[in-house]
């Protein structure tokens, strides 16, 4: 029990008959209390005495009354004899607390430091109580004279996690609902998710949040999103303790927990827990991995990035090992990083416990593998999404991890069958989910390859394995169509002509493509369940399959556990693993309490069937809800899927539709039973708003739009005009000049030096949407990329002055693309002005304009080019090979009534989910 005084440690394990008091670890049937290796045996007529807790009963002692064994009390006090007794079993219950207390205080001074070889030595090293981390600087015991000669050195011992305590890789993929693995019945073979599964248990009832930083936020800390300030992603956080997406010092995550503790920490891959506006080299960087007790980060920022050129960070700064590497996968890369990492920490100090947290960003969108993983499902999908999901709901029924009397929840009315289809839709369609399938399997292969590294250091059999198939349901994020582009979907764009798609039919996945796939093939790998990502009241949106491996201590192997658990039960399950307690205090800050409860009771064969130690857990996301309670399921009826990007109307708070389950019988959800017992229904709304207080769920949201235009920290909030000066790459686009929907103008003056120049000036975005202003060949050039779907050239020569068909001359010149948007409104056209010295170089009128969202993992460049460019005409990193002497961005005024820059910023956060 973190945090109780003796008394109440004693009080616990009084009422459970033994008075073994180390974080209420009883040994029930054991008549003695066991201190490191002595046993300390005591009257078996004391133990049984009963001692009630004081919390619960009241501090006044002289109240209290205590029942010896083999009496019956009677309230009878004024009799001499019930006096007697009374003071007599007093007396003894006295005699027992005061031996607790003397056993107690041993036990806690020998957990506080338990210090191996000779003290003071440099090989020394201790392990800790953990309630206090960092732990209070160890005394010098050594003797300090004027002379070195006449002192004696004393070396502070290493902190090291306590004995036997195994290695532990947690890893997590991103958007893969309960149907995509083979190991959970899914058509996609995952043959190292398998692994782990025969070597250890499979887990049929384990839950995310329904959203990716919600659930993430919940895995590394143990506690409900709500608690951390998860309670949505952080784009939408407003002014509330369960929404302002900050992970508070109250909060310690498991990283630094258990780097405190002696364990090397890493994470890699995703990292979508950091707000976006601290992404920049600015800082601070206590809500990046580094800052979050992670001592290793390699990974990408925010909800998604291109895998082959990705948003990637080593600790905070931006690398790109993809230049020159012909072929670059980040799925592969993080792969080879990771197992750089563990190698070179094993050959520095091959008996420190590794913490590493692998979270690849498959499958998120973009579905970006390697060609030959989307090729082995070639024509696997040709029989449609209905036949996908009776094929996995057939597996699972023979693999064991759904019941029996499962039943296949009904196909929704809203989405296509796929009869309806012409056979170009079949035939793109089919091309989507190979992609994506391809993209599973080769996640899982590069995993793989992670867990081998583990065997071929000779640590597999000490290292705790836990492998979850996603951080939520599978995307319904790529409209019915799919999308060889998902920014275009992120723009509203949500149909696109048959033959843009079929353009793309052999090239998606590819560098060329930021594919995402029809939200009909989400419903189905979401199998047995109804609903996607997103929705929480709904185990579509978030149930998840987990695998869990720790040699030795799982004998029941290829088990299958059917417990009722969630993303915050992982930090316990971990804790009680390696033998750490949750501490009380971290840097001084008093710490929330876990909310989690440990799943290692799983681990015991005796308990395959034994009842979930979790009993309640509330599930919420967007106001759609969700309540759990020993067995009975309660939700509301989502109003709108969110495949229409929340553009519908939406119903007020108390207004949603319930609907009450019975999941202990009804696995997937299919029998409604709110009219047939009302009377449960009320009962769980009941306790949803009980636990919702408790764990900051209010105030509860629906109105996204609203606050989506919430005031928040922002470093370009009110700023028109904008600076710069040199070469300055990899400027995050939340901290650059936004050109969406308004008029605006771009000077840059530069130098010129002998012999000429080209390069890149200023660019935000690359392929897949953005603008640049560069020199080619010393002519000045603007080009605006309009979500790859069309590209406007301004340049000299193309009805320019003659004078411009020339490259510019050595010497000082000035650059401006002036633009004159053509609201109000969102997405209209302009008219794009390019002079150099006040001599025009071209005029161009252009219809459209990028509306929401014109780069998410790309950034502000100025002097080169980072990422992808905008167009075919130069290469990267096409750095400026003269001088940028003063680049100012200055911004006119959004030209959109409130109700459109509502839509506009509700577009643009759902996007960035």
């Amino acid at each position: 029990m973190p945090g109780a005084s003796w008394w109440d440690q004693a009080a616990t394990c009084f009422r459970c008959k033994c008075i073994e008091v180390r974080r209420s670890r009883c040994a029930h049937a054991q008549p003695a209390f066991r201190t490191r290796g002595r046993k300390v045996d005591l009257d078996q007529q004391t133990l049984r005495h009963r001692v009630p807790n004081r919390r619960q009963q009241g501090s006044d002692v002289s109240k209290r009354e205590f029942a010896m064994p083999g009496t019956r009390h009677v309230d009878d006090s004024s009799k001499p004899e019930s006096r007697l007794l009374n003071h007599r079993n007093l007396l003894l219950c006295g005699t027992a607390l005061t031996v607790a207390f003397w056993l107690c205080a041993l036990e806690t001074t020998c957990l506080a430091q338990q210090t191996t070889g000779t003290p003071g030595s440099p090989s020394a090293t201790t392990t800790i109580d953990g309630k206090q981390l960092p732990p209070e600087p160890p005394k010098f015991e050594g003797v300090i004279k004027e002379d070195a000669a006449d002192s004696k050195p004393y070396w502070p011992p290493s902190v090291v996690p306590p004995k036997g305590a195994p290695n532990v890789l947690l890893i997590m993929t991103d958007d893969q609902g309960y149907g995509v693995t083979g190991t959970f019945g899914g058509v996609v073979p995952t043959p190292n998710m398998d692994r782990i599964a025969k070597a250890g248990l499979r887990y049929t009832q384990f839950h995310s949040t329904a959203l990716c930083s919600p659930t993430r936020a919940a895995l590394i800390t143990g506690r409900n999103h709500h608690s951390v300030g998860f309670g949505v992603i952080g784009e939408m956080s407003t002014g509330y303790p369960g929404y302002d997406s900050v992970i508070g010092q109250e909060s310690a995550t498991i990283g630094t927990i258990l780097r405190d503790n002696g364990f090397a920490t890493s994470w890699f891959g995703k990292n979508h827990n950091t707000p976006t506006y601290l992404y920049s080299s600015a800082g601070p960087f206590d809500q990046w991995p580094v800052g979050m007790g992670f001592e290793y980060f390699y990974g990408f920022m925010g909800g998604e990035t291109d895998q082959w050129t990705p948003y990637l960070f080593r600790n905070t700064s931006q690398v790109f090992p993809w230049v020159g590497k012909t072929g670059y996968n980040l799925i592969t890369d993080m792969a080879d990083d990771a197992i750089n990492y563990m190698n070179g920490l094993n050959a520095a100090a091959p008996e420190k416990p590794f913490f590493v947290y692998y979270v690849p960003g498959g499958t998120h969108s973009p579905h970006q593998p390697k060609k030959e993983w989307s090729e082995k499902f070639k024509g696997k999908f040709d029989m449609g999404w209905e036949k996908l999901r009776e094929q996995i709901f057939a597996n699972q029924k023979k693999l064991g991890v759904i019941p029996a009397n499962t039943q296949l929840t009904a196909w929704p009315d809203t989405l296509p069958k796929w009869d309806s289809l012409s056979f170009i839709q079949k035939k793109l369609y089919a091309r989507e989910a190979e992609v994506f399938a391809g993209y599973a399997a080769y996640t899982d292969y590069e995993i793989g390859r992670v867990i081998q590294a583990v065997e071929d250091m000779g640590k597999l059999d000490n290292t705790l394995i836990i492998y979850i198939s996603g951080d939520n349901g599978t995307s319904a994020e790529g409209t019915l169509e799919g999308t060889p582009n998902q920014m275009t979907a992120y723009n509203g764009i949500l149909k696109l002509p048959e033959t843009e798609l079929m353009l793309h039919y052999e090239d998606w996945g590819s560098d060329k493509t930021y594919p995402h796939m029809s939200v009909a093939w989400s419903w189905a790998f979401d199998t047995p369940f109804k609903w996607t990502k997103q929705v929480a009241s709904h185990f579509g949106g978030t149930r998840q399959g987990m695998a869990i491996s720790w040699p030795g201590h799982i004998k029941d192997v290829g088990g299958i556990r059917s417990q009722f658990h969630h993303m915050i039960d992982i930090v316990p399950t971990i804790l009680e693993a390696t033998g750490i307690q949750a501490p009380d205090t971290v840097n001084g800050i008093k710490q929330r309490p876990i909310e989690g409860v440990s799943m290692a009771y799983t681990f015991d064969q005796a308990n395959a069937n034994a009842p979930s130690k979790r009993d309640t857990q509330y599930f919420e996301m967007f106001a759609n809800r969700g309540i759990y309670h020993d067995g009975w399921y309660a939700c509301t009826t989502p109003p709108a899927p969110p495949w229409l990007l929340g553009t519908a109307k939406l119903p007020g708070i108390n207004e949603y539709k319930w609907e009450l389950y019975n999941i202990a019988e009804d696995y997937s959800q299919a029998n409604d039973l709110a009219a047939k017992n009302p009377d449960k229904l009320k009962e769980l709304q009941a306790l949803f708003l009980s636990e919702a207080a408790k764990y900051q769920v209010f105030p509860l949201d629906n109105s996204i739009l609203p606050r989506i235009v919430t005031p928040r920290p922002s470093a370009t909030a009110g700023r028109t005009v904008f600076t710069y000066s040199g070469e300055n790459a990899g400027i995050p686009d939340a901290n650059a000049p936004s050109l969406l929907n308004k008029d605006y103008t771009i000077t840059a003056e530069v130098t010129v030096p002998k012999g000429g120049a080209e390069g890149m000036i200023a660019t935000l975005g690359g392929r897949f949407g953005g603008y640049a202003l560069y020199l080619l060949k010393g002519k000045p050039v603007f080009v605006y990329n309009l979500l790859d779907l069309e590209r406007y050239r301004w340049e000299g020569g193309i009805g320019g002055r003659d004078l411009f068909t020339d490259a510019l001359k050595p010497g000082k010149h000035t650059i401006v693309f002036d633009f004159k948007y053509n609201g109000p409104g969102p997405g209209k056209g302009g008219t794009g002005v390019l002079t150099a010295d006040g001599k025009l170089v071209a005029a161009k009128t252009i219809p459209h304009t990028i509306p929401f969202l014109m780069a998410i993992d790309e950034t502000f460049d100025i002097g080169s080019d980072t990422r992808t460019t905008v167009d075919d005409s130069y290469k990267l990193p096409f750095r400026f090979t003269g001088k940028i002497d003063k680049l100012t961005f200055k911004l006119g005024a959004t030209q959109m009534t409130e109700d459109e820059q509502k839509v506009i910023r509700h577009a643009l956060e759902r996007a960035r989910d």
